[in-house]
């Protein structure tokens, strides 16, 4: 008997999960392999390391409302194509810093652009994939389709440091390179053969409306977002100072946690409400931070961290739904970018601000 054909949404929600997900493994596979890279092959500094790690966080938040903007008015089609095509030259140019390494001013010159150009394919493929979703979507289904996308880039992220230590512990820095080109190259034909949503001419009018209506779910977002900046940036920190081994464990079971929310939960906010279902899952991921902070025990701590992972995964997509709720259908790339970009503001301030404070 056969099977019955994948609708032509469902397939579209597909295909851009898999491009979302592999922009976002090779973003996971640099990151263990580029301070190895750059501190003990080429011998630079850690600041170097610092520098050209951030460059693509930095550019990806540059990008976010020029991506939207370019996938309300040009079509998320043409958004998450130029995307690819942009992971594609970063990953050439991965390759092409290898060829200067005698030259370490120069080879680095040449990765940093690559960084930032991946920072950008980073933007233009999640905005325009959100945006291409977003339009598709059926009534009820909107904080569905977000909890997808987002879904595709946690498992992506997870995935691909592991894969990124072994490529590079196996096959040297070219193969992050090669992993980086392909992988977008082998995506580009899979977008090319999906159906384009016809642009809508955009007015300044709603752009204004987009960035009066946006401002106040970003905001909780941004707020929202600290709580994973910690967890990211100092979880395993304070599980070593603590002696709660293995300290890998507290990001990951954050992780897995947040993946068993998104698949199981996802259509929640659709059935409750966008800023019902961020209430009450800001109040579980508040619980986890506040159960890892007061425990004595370590398997108390890890079950914090998956409380804490499991809160979080569901803000994203019911605020998500508020801002795309607040503005006109012909902007709502630019709203998913507007929103998207308090976030970044989010873990680019907030989280080396409590870095600085007195412990």
């Amino acid at each position: 008997m056969s099977q019955p054909p994948i609708p032509p949404t469902d397939r579209t929600l597909l295909s851009l999960m898999a491009c979302v997900f592999a922009v976002f493994l090779v973003t996971g596979a640099a990151l263990p392999a580029l301070p190895l890279h750059i501190h003990d092959g080429l011998g630079l500094s850690t600041f170097t390391v610092g520098l050209v790690s951030g460059a693509q966080f930095a550019s990806a938040l540059l990008c976010r409302l020029w991506s939207g903007m370019i996938s309300d008015r040009r079509g998320p089609k043409f958004a998450v194509t130029v995307g690819l095509v942009m992971a594609v030259l970063a990953g050439l140019l991965y390759l092409a810093s290898l060829l200067a390494t005698r030259r370490a001013g120069l080879s680095i010159a040449v990765l940093l652009t690559g960084r930032v150009l991946l920072g950008g394919a980073e933007s233009f493929i999640m905005i325009g994939a959100q945006s291409w979703c977003l339009s598709l979507a059926k009534p009820g289904n909107v904080g569905r389709t977000i909890a997808w996308i987002g879904t595709a880039m946690f498992v992506a992220l997870a995935l691909g440091a592991p894969l990124g230590s072994f490529l590079f512990a196996s096959f040297g820095f070219a193969s992050i390179g090669l992993a980086t080109c392909v992988g977008a190259a082998v995506i580009l034909p899979l977008v090319a053969s999906l159906p384009a949503i016809r642009p809508t001419p955009q007015s300044w009018k709603a752009a204004k409306q987009v960035l009066r209506a946006v401002w106040m779910p970003g905001v909780a977002m941004a707020f929202s977002s600290v709580g994973y900046g910690v967890m990211t940036a100092f979880a395993v920190l304070l599980f070593v100072q603590r002696g709660w081994q293995p300290a890998w464990l507290s990001f990951t079971a954050f992780a897995a946690a947040l993946i068993v929310a998104r698949v199981f939960f996802g259509p929640l906010p659709d059935r409750l409400g966008g800023a019902r279902t961020a209430m009450i899952f800001i109040i579980i991921h508040s619980a986890g931070l506040a159960l890892i902070w007061l425990s004595s025990y370590a398997w108390l701590a890890f079950i914090g961290s998956a409380m804490a992972g499991f809160g979080y995964a569901l803000v994203y997509p019911g605020l998500g739904m508020e801002a795309v709720a607040r503005t006109p259908e012909d902007a709502r790339g630019l709203a998913m970018g507007v929103y998207t970009a308090f976030i970044d503001l989010a873990l680019g301030i907030f989280a080396p601000f409590l870095a600085s404070l007195p412990m």
